[in-house]
């Protein structure tokens, strides 16, 4: 087996809000992930997902443990790696191209090559008629591609992604998610996504990860997914071994789900 990509050890993270008791997030985390895996990371609300992708971009410390990305320690925010939120981070007054060329330009790349590489993604993210339209004369759905091209575009080799498709609707997150799968098949970039949704994590991923509620949420169970590749994630969803891996998974989920719907009601 090859060296992790993005590998975590004895991973906590506590927050201490002012006036407030101190609030352990995460707890005792320990995961590897090796190059080029797609792996989903699932549980309920407030479990910690958002916080894992935080620490392994550097945007947070870790109270505690060992977090390695590409062979060097997490110490501070990280370049390396391109990093979609759930809500898309397009600046209103750029346009398309100009959203997509930011990372590059920030990096100091000349703009003879940088805009070879901006049109080159705009183009494979289906673009190329929208290159100089404005975030708010997009749908959802093509905000969320201008995105992915973006985060894309400086050929980061670990893409963390915080529950990108949860704000579109079922027909839209569908096609989405299958160009997604697209872009990684070319590329095989180290996927770390976060998500709700388990029939997502499962048609997405080679692995998934379910969470325990929080707090001190921490890894629960590790699911391998072996579903053949190329995928559809409409059609994949009606294989046997889906349907299968889908009830297993979801008999831990489900536990989690109730119990932190059960301490949400006791701290109301």
């Amino acid at each position: 087996m090859t060296e992790a990509v993005i590998s975590l050890h004895g991973v906590s993270k506590v927050f201490h809000p002012p006036r407030q008791r101190p609030y352990v997030a995460l707890e005792g985390i320990d995961l590897d992930i090796q190059a080029g895996r797609f792996v989903s990371v699932v549980g309920p609300s407030g479990c910690g997902k958002s916080t894992l992708l935080a620490l392994v971009s550097g945007l947070l410390p870790a109270t505690s443990g060992q977090i390695v990305l590409s062979g060097r320690p997490v110490s501070a925010v990280r370049s390396d790696v391109g990093f979609i939120f759930q809500r898309d981070a397009l600046l209103p007054w750029r346009t398309v191209r100009e959203n997509v060329a930011l990372p590059l330009r920030f990096r100091g790349v000349p703009a003879t090559v940088a805009g070879s590489q901006v049109t080159e993604w705009i183009a494979r993210v289906g673009l190329s008629g929208f290159a100089d339209n404005y975030p708010h004369e997009l749908s959802g759905g093509m905000r969320k591609r201008a995105q992915l091209a973006q985060s894309l575009v400086n050929d980061p080799p670990v893409l963390l992604m915080d529950e990108p498709f949860s704000a579109l609707d079922v027909q839209t997150r569908n096609l989405m998610e299958n160009e997604l799968l697209e872009l990684w098949g070319a590329s095989r970039k180290t996927v770390l996504f976060i998500t709700h949704d388990l029939e997502e994590a499962i048609a997405l991923s080679d692995e998934l990860v379910v969470m325990t509620a929080g707090p001190a949420g921490t890894i629960k169970a590790r699911y391998p997914i072996d579903l053949p590749r190329p995928r559809s994630v409409t059609e994949i969803r009606f294989s046997p071994a889906f349907v299968a891996l889908y009830e297993r998974a979801w008999n831990d989920l489900r536990d989690e789900v109730l119990r932190s719907y059960q301490r949400s009601l006791s701290a109301s």
